[in-house]
């Protein structure tokens, strides 16, 4: 007894705090009792308490990337302990392909978001939280709930659509998005947007490559739970004005046209007149307000982490839920489970085993609804008590007051369901053995990515008028898809370092499997109606089976790659880096590819002349070269016809034989890339720089050709494409005292995109009425049309315009408040030789800010994100001119020409509808994309921890995710992807408070 005593008294509680040598609190520091397991971390101020610690014991304080450091406990209690970062440690964690590397030894151009920067943004999309972090990323935000982004590294290199996306690799594992992954899962998201970074992954990394990491447990440490949870709302922003009823009557009644004005009356007639003004109808409809709500959001993530000396385990568990802002049927949940599990069999052997598998329910909007508010006309409601036969319910109809489109958004919204089923299941496998110990490593890694989809669409008869104002059938659409991609990995890799010579060199294979199966049946009239629900919606039920609606289908493709790479340095003062990759697969009818790149750098900070210059802390010159192939483009098709003809010649018919081909003979897509950039560390390393400048030029691009002697076209390799432009990052930290410290950042890109081959032909013009021409010199498919000159005032400028009047000698009516166009080619006509390009969808540059703060207990961040040089294409508002009578948005009823010197800018009401004024896409309805948002702002409150055992990390948070945006653009977002604004979904703000917890 007096022996345990003694013992007992001998245990002690420690607290303290570890620090770098910025006196900048490191979070997640291991604190551990020498030659124990009994050890904690520090929590996100880099706080920490141990009990029951040996008074006499030793504390050993370690955190990647700084030296270890070792104190007695000497029987004190309080510890504050400050670690300096170890040159030979440091960014050890940099993630490459197959691998790791130091990120001083880099000489591609890679970026890094960490866990903290990703789960600031409350989104079901964690690419979404990259949004203005990434120099040279352009994220194009979707508002619709479960809809990914649109992600382009570094522009676009291909003129195929979809061609152009990144590769995702998710801990080893190919995809073509990540929208299953919950952004609390996620360690970090590295963008490699360079050749000679990208190079390892071959043939699907020609567009960049998104490497995700997700959270592993750590060697030594107790068992982490964490919690993260939020709850928020959302809120459309920048919602556009529709004109009203008074202004929507007199742009009627200004149009011209008597029938406009009658639709006037007939609307007075049904709904009786307005008391405050009795030329309007006693109606006045706001179809946006009316069909957008304030929509909920939530997310939550309870994870557990921890290791022993042999085993590392990380488990977690997200759910996330989204409604849409669209009155619908329209949400969003999904539902994560992880295990991440890591063994050491023996000194020599490791195995690693990974399960992520994810539920997710995903009710998709009708599109049209947005068309249908947008045009819906503001003199007639939404139900109309008059209509006794229409069913479900009484909706009015725009075509009972004499206008052509029925303009009711609900009857759609109301009896439409279009549901996914998303399940995806991912299951890596690896194996590491130590062939000659810390040199030679062989690793076989199998992985298994497994999609399915089933996707059920119910649209239920209704009906409110004849013409197109009714369904009646009730139609049911079955479709269900199932993906698999299986890809087993062999690696081996010799990692050296003899004298100031320090080597790495990697060798493997790759074998990939990928398979596609689709079936597809629609029925018709399946029990419906009151008090019948989804028990009904299966086709068995159906009174018909549509046999033109049922479809099976499918593609299997195989790959099979070789690679190679090299890392060389010679006192980690210069840097050599090469891969070489041959890949083949069954998809085109060339069946290899060979593609190599090398890097190099020179860390000028290391030579002997930098040593009494206190400037730069590190500095190095890198450049790299590369060419990589781009398997995103779809398989050839086509065939070979022959057809039996006959020719007369004298008196007798000869037969004969026409053979043609419109086989597609495809092979490879190659990027070539060159980039150079420097890398600096200025001021004891408080102000870091990053800049580069890439060139990248796309050969044997895909393009449509017409076939000689024979109607149509064929795609071949035969186009380029290149995409230029400079990155500059500056990030500035500071610990100001014991109690505050800050960071302040920013990032600027510029791109140009230019085609350069066409193989002879003049152009590629695609696009119909709002036409995208390309050329040689100009950038993939800009907008092509006549060039605004302003608006004829009189008709004395009328008379003076000698276009007009060959327009008007055409019958056309050219009149005041009509266009009046640029003769660009000078003949005095105005027609489809005048039009030019209108620009581009894609930015010219782009650029992102950051601030962070931090005092005592309280965190706050902000980030400003923008972009310019593009434009959109108002396809809504162009759209008028092929229907004639429906509602216009406010702006152009308040700033339309309407007299002499009204305006030189917006038509009148009859001219925005006249063929004179919209034959064509004109600059008036393609406007700039430029805008600049505050994207994110956050605080958080950090609690007091408790004493005691029980001693949790508790933070509290208000976030405001895109508050603000400014742009002159006439819509809902300037960010639309392909820059075709036919309704685009609006982006919401987001507004949520939320909990993280660590015990």
């Amino acid at each position: 007894m007096f022996q345990w005593f003694t013992y007992a008294q001998d245990d002690i509680t420690i607290r303290g705090t570890v620090t770098d040598n910025d006196n900048q609190p490191l979070p997640g520091a291991s604190v551990i009792v020498k030659e124990t397991t009994t050890g904690t971390q520090t929590d996100f101020d880099g706080n920490f308490v141990l009990d029951n610690i040996p008074a006499k014991g030793t504390l050993v304080f370690s955190y990647l990337g700084f030296t270890t450091l070792e104190i007695p406990v000497n029987d004190q209690t309080s510890f504050n302990i400050q670690l300096q970062e170890d040159a030979q440690a440091l960014d050890e964690v940099v993630v490459v392909g197959y691998g790791t590397q130091k990120k001083a030894d880099l000489t591609g151009s890679i970026t890094t978001i960490k866990s903290e920067d990703i789960t600031r943004t409350p989104s079901g999309s964690a690419m979404q939280s990259l949004q203005g972090k990434v120099a040279g990323l352009q994220v194009v935000s979707s508002g619709a709930p479960g809809t990914a982004p649109t992600i382009r590294v570094r522009g676009i290199g291909s003129y195929v659509g979809g061609a152009s996306d990144p590769l995702y690799v998710v801990d080893g594992t190919f995809f073509d998005d990540i929208d299953f992954l919950n952004s609390e899962d996620i360690e970090t998201i590295s963008v490699l947007k360079d050749a000679s970074a990208s190079a390892i992954y071959g043939v699907r990394a020609a567009n960049g490559v998104v490497l995700i990491e997700t959270k592993s447990g750590k060697r030594n440490q107790k068992p982490q739970i964490t919690y993260n949870g939020y709850q928020g709302v959302q809120v459309a922003q920048n919602i556009v004005k529709l004109s009203n009823a008074e202004q929507f009557a007199t742009l009627a009644r200004e149009s011209g046209s008597a029938a406009e004005a009658q639709f006037i009356e007939n609307a007075i007639q049904r709904y009786g007149r307005s008391r405050i003004n009795p030329n309007i109808p006693n109606v006045n409809t706001d179809w946006y307000d009316l069909v957008l709500r304030h929509a909920l959001q939530q997310n939550h993530s309870l994870g557990v982490t921890g290791g022993t000396e042999g085993t590392t385990y990380s488990v977690g568990l997200s759910y996330f839920e989204q409604e849409g802002i669209l009155k619908m049927k329209n949400d969003y949940d999904r539902l994560n489970i992880r295990t991440k599990l890591d063994f050491d069999i023996s000194d020599r052997l490791k195995v690693g085993v990974s399960t992520l598998l994810s539920n997710a329910t995903r009710f998709r909007p009708e599109n049209t609804a947005f068309a249908l508010a947008y045009f819906g006309v503001p003199t007639m409601p939404v139900l109309d008590p008059s209509k006794t036969d229409a069913f479900p319910r009484s909706y009015a109809n725009a075509q009972d007051l004499g206008y052509r489109g029925t303009q009711n958004p609900f009857p759609i919204m109301e009896n439409t369901e279009n549901r996914d089923k998303i399940r995806n299941t991912l299951m890596t496998f690896d194996l590491s053995y130590q062939l000659v110990p810390d040199k030679l490593t062989f690793k076989t890694a199998y992985y298994h990515n497994l999609e399915t989809l089933e996707t059920r669409e119910v649209r239920l008869p209704f009906f409110f008028g004849n013409g197109n104002a009714f369904r009646e059938n009730a139609e049911l659409v079955k479709r269900n898809e199932t993906f698999s991609e299986q890809t087993w990995d062999n690696t081996l890799t010799y990692d050296d370092s003899f004298g100031k010579h320090n080597l790495t060199v990697l060798g493997g294979t790759s074998f990939r499997d990928r398979s596609l199966e689709q079936l597809e049946a629609k029925g018709l009239n399946f029990p419906n109606g009151p008090g019948i629900g989804d028990e009904s919606y299966y086709l068995d039920l159906a009174k018909t089976i549509d046999v033109d609606g049922v479809g099976d289908n499918g593609v299997r493709q195989y790959f099979f790659s070789y690679f190679g790479r090299i890392a060389y340095n010679f006192d980690s003062k210069y840097l050599l880096y090469g891969t070489f990759r041959a890949d083949g697969t069954s998809k085109y009818q060339e069946k290899w590819g060979y593609f190599p790149t090398v890097g190099a750098g020179w860390v000028v900070s290391q030579e002997s002349f930098m040593d009494n210059q206190s400037l730069f802390d590190f500095l190095k010159i890198r450049a790299s070269w590369g060419e990589l192939g781009n398997a995103n483009v779809n398989s050839s098709t086509g065939g070979i016809t022959s057809n039996e003809v006959s020719a007369a010649f004298g008196d007798i018919r000869y037969p004969g034989l026409v053979t043609s081909s419109d086989f597609e003979a495809l092979k490879w897509e190659v990027t070539a890339e060159t980039n150079v950039g420097i890398s600096a560390g200025m001021f004891s390393n408080r102000l870091s720089i990053e800049t580069d400048y890439f060139n990248r030029e796309t050969r044997d691009a895909v393009i449509p050709v017409s076939r000689l002697l024979v109607p149509g076209e064929t795609r071949q390799n035969v186009g380029i494409i290149r995409n230029s432009g400079v990155e500059v990052v500056l990030n500035w930290n500071n610990q100001v005292s014991d109690n505050f410290r800050y960071t302040v950042g920013g990032n600027f890109s510029t791109l140009k995109n230019e085609v350069m081959d066409l193989a002879g032909q003049d152009n590629l013009t695609t696009g119909g009425d709002t036409a995208q021409r390309t050329v040689i010199g100009g950038t993939i498919s800009p907008f092509y049309g006549l060039e605004v000159a302003g608006v004829y005032q009189t008709p004395e400028e009328i008379q003076a315009d000698p276009a007009a009047q060959a327009a008007i000698a055409d019958g056309l009516v050219v009149a005041p408040g009509d266009f009046r166009f640029v003769d660009h080619n000078g003949d005095m006509v105005i027609d489809a030789q005048d039009r030019v390009d209108l620009g581009s969808y894609l930015p010219t540059y782009s650029f992102g800010f950051n601030l962070g703060l931090n005092y005592k207990a309280w965190d706050f961040s902000l980030n400003v994100i923008g972009q310019g040089g593009n434009v959109i294409a108002n396809q809504k508002r162009f759209a008028i001119r092929q229907t004639p009578d429906p509602n216009i948005d406010r702006d152009f009823a308040i700033n339309r020409w309407h007299g002499p010197g009204t305006s030189n800018t917006y038509p009148s009401a009859r001219g925005i509808r006249n063929p004179w004024s919209n034959q064509f896409l004109n600059s008036y309805f393609v406007e700039k994309g430029d805008f600049v948002r505050l994207q994110n702002v956050t605080v958080g409150y950090t609690l007091p921890q408790l004493k005691g055992k029980f001693n949790p990390n508790i933070r509290f948070y208000l976030t405001a995710e895109r508050p603000l945006t400014f742009f002159d653009y006439n819509g809902f977002t300037p960010e639309v992807s392909d820059g075709r604004d036919n309704q685009t979904y609006p982006i919401p703000g987001v507004y949520t408070m939320g909990v993280n917890i660590k015990i």
